[in-house]
């Protein structure tokens, strides 16, 4: 089983700015389209952003577009997470997620059920 651990969380102002990670020992990392997903507590895990397995096409969700920023370095086996002007709203448990061997469109990878393996999470609380 492939393991994702993520990082950077934490509690921040509102407008403020946070940067996740999610790093994992896996060999074939470079191959996996990767995702960001995010859970409010009693609501459903929805999508944030998700980037292909060479990094060049990337896509987000309505929400966070222009304020979030997915990247990945392959040879550091690390996905990030930029996110600026943070609002309230933003408060979520955050979620890595890997597809293996991936490919990456703009109507994929932006449901629960199309990604292979998940890390624990990092708390996001961004006050106001």
């Amino acid at each position: 089983q492939v393991q994702l651990v993520e990082s950077g969380g934490g509690l921040v102002q509102a407008g403020g700015s946070l940067r996740l990670s999610c790093a994992t020992s896996e060999f074939t990392f470079s191959r996996y389209a990767m995702g960001w997903f995010r859970q409010a507590p009693g609501k459903e895990r929805e999508f944030v952003a998700a980037i292909s397995f060479s990094g060049r096409t990337s896509y987000y969700a309505d929400s966070v577009k222009g304020r979030f920023t997915i990247s990945r370095d392959n040879a550091k086996k690390t996905v990030y997470l930029q996110m600026n002007s943070l609002k309230p709203e933003d408060t979520a448990v955050y979620y890595c997620a890997a597809d293996e061997m991936g490919t990456l469109g703009a109507g994929t990878h932006k449901t629960v059920r199309e990604y292979d393996y998940w890390g624990q999470g990092t708390q996001v609380t961004v006050s106001s």
